[in-house]
């Protein structure tokens, strides 16, 4: 143990300014104002890795679009069951960020969300059929009311003009279309709760990075961090460290020694952009326009056309391309993914090897695809796109999260909690669709970590989330309470009124 003088002490320790870290740190300071609360973060600034608004597609994932979320059988019926867990998962953050507003510790919400439509975009005689089945499946679904199907070219054109000139209608489309959708700038969503964390006493250290954790006798974990400007080092005793350093949770986990990091290993992959230089191609489309991903193209691959509100201004996005690196973060260091194998996970990855023949292909025929060929991409969806209207830009780097399965591994796409047994430490690996997502994804940290104190915080938790513990896909009442309230609140309607309505709800209930 350190000598005492020179260890500070402090009830939690936050790793990473992102949207994860901010989100648990705003709920702990609602629910135990008295508990000490430190934040480390490497960069100078806060959400400037995957949180940052040019670094993902801000959809808000609700599976309104997102076509993966709803894969078709082999005998032709589409299954909506992972839709459905998505969009619920979504609400919860709608809920959460509306009681924010409502209490001061979010300011204007079009600030962070603005309403846009959701659109589901294929072209093609086989997808035009399973588009039509996606919308018969989903569209009777409470939590997908108000979806459309829409075929015609006509009507096509009107509503996607900048994707209809020049296309040949000989070709069939489709869309499924929902006007309740969503543009989210997660990095000022992630600045907000970071201010609010910081006026409620919390200590925010930018430059900071986090070397080492280590297990003491009484349960605590021993931090040591430096400060990248000075080199100096502190060292601080916490009862519970949330690691939410994006790609560079994974190295943190391993170095902590927990047994339940034991077979987990990373692939990381990085994303590319076009980003739309000429205002009056921005202006000719306002939506979120998600396509199918190319046969044997992993989840991630999937074509999106982008419209997004970047501090008030409106941008369009096209993408993602795949680029790779072995850096864990955009900027982290070359060595970062050698030094994440152990022998605790070598077989994961080599199984991975093995089985993700697929990822290996497409990432080399992206790695390969020129400017020419990227810009053939985009004239899927802007059947008249001229390369000298878009700039390619590198996003966030995403570490997707490789489990152990069997004598080898699997690699997953979508986004893992880890933590240790005793609840004193854990963390948020992988990617995709955690920022939309992460109020569910923090709930269930603190469930798992705080079990006894969990329990007492239930009433209170249920001011802010009325819907806990309740499936709105089961309960349609609630469900349009909820959302009629969201909507209001986030201004999402298009009024301007915020008259609180959230007491009612959860007395109602």
């Amino acid at each position: 143990m350190p000598n005492a003088a020179m260890t500070e002490k402090t009830d939690v320790v936050l790793i990473g300014a992102g949207i994860m870290s901010a989100t648990l740190g705003a709920l702990l300071r609602q629910l135990q104002p008295d508990w000490s609360i430190s934040l480390f973060e490497r960069l100078d600034a806060a959400a400037a890795e995957s949180s940052d608004p040019w670094n993902n597609a801000g959809t808000g994932h609700s599976a309104l679009c997102e076509l993966n979320y709803s894969p078709q059988n082999a005998d032709g019926s589409v299954d909506i069951t992972k839709a459905i867990d998505i969009n619920e998962r979504f609400q919860v953050s709608r809920q959460f960020w509306s009681y924010a507003v409502e209490n001061n510790i979010l300011g204007d919400p079009s600030r962070f969300i603005n309403p846009i439509p959701h659109v589901s975009f294929v072209h093609g005689a086989d997808n035009v059929d399973y588009l039509r089945k996606r919308y018969e499946a989903l569209s009777r679904h409470p939590l997908f009311e108000g979806m459309e199907y829409i075929d015609s070219p006509d009507e096509f054109a009107r509503r996607l003009p900048l994707m209809a000139r020049g296309r040949d209608f000989s070709d069939p489309v489709a869309l499924n279309w929902t006007d309740g959708g969503t543009d989210i700038d997660f990095g000022a969503l992630t600045q907000e709760l970071l201010a609010y964390l910081g006026a409620s006493g919390a200590d925010l250290a930018f430059g900071h990075e986090v070397r080492d954790l280590s297990k003491q006798s009484d349960g605590s974990w021993l931090v040591k961090v430096r400060n990248l400007r000075t080199r100096e080092t502190r060292t601080l005793i916490s009862k519970f460290v949330f690691v939410g350093a994006g790609g560079g949770a994974l190295p943190l986990l391993q170095k902590s020694g927990i047994k339940e990091i034991d077979g987990f290993g990373g692939f990381p992959v990085s994303g590319q952009f076009f980003r739309c230089t000429n205002p009056e191609l921005i202006q000719q489309h306002e939506a979120k326009v998600y396509g199918k991903a190319a046969v044997g193209a992993p989840p991630m691959s999937v074509p999106h056309l982008d419209t997004r509100v970047i501090k008030g201004t409106p941008g369009l996005l096209f993408g993602p391309y795949a680029g790779w690196t072995p850096k864990f973060l955009k900027d982290g260091k070359l060595t970062d993914l050698f030094k994440s194998v152990k022998p605790n996970n070598l077989f994961s990855l080599l199984g991975v090897g093995v089985t993700e023949l697929g990822l290996t292909k497409y990432l080399v025929s992206e790695l390969l695809k020129s400017q020419a060929g990227k810009v053939d991409t985009l004239s899927e969806f802007i059947p008249r796109a001229d390369g000298r209207d878009w700039e390619l830009i590198t996003a966030g780097q995403r570490v997707q999260v490789i489990r152990r399965k069997g004598a080898g591994g699997v690699l997953e796409f979508g986004t893992a909690v880890v933590a240790a047994a005793d609840g004193t430490i854990a963390g948020l690996l992988g990617a995709s669709p955690g920022a939309s997502t992460g109020v569910t994804a923090m709930l269930d940290v603190m469930q798992r970590c705080f079990p006894t104190e969990y329990a007492q915080w239930t009433p209170k938790l249920k001011e802010m989330i009325p819907s806990l513990g309740v499936k709105l896909s089961e309960d349609q009442a609630l469900f349009h309470e909820v959302w009629d309230w969201t909507s209001k609140t986030l201004n999402l309607t298009g009024g301007t009124d915020n008259t609180p309505r959230h007491a009612g709800v959860a007395a109602s209930r």
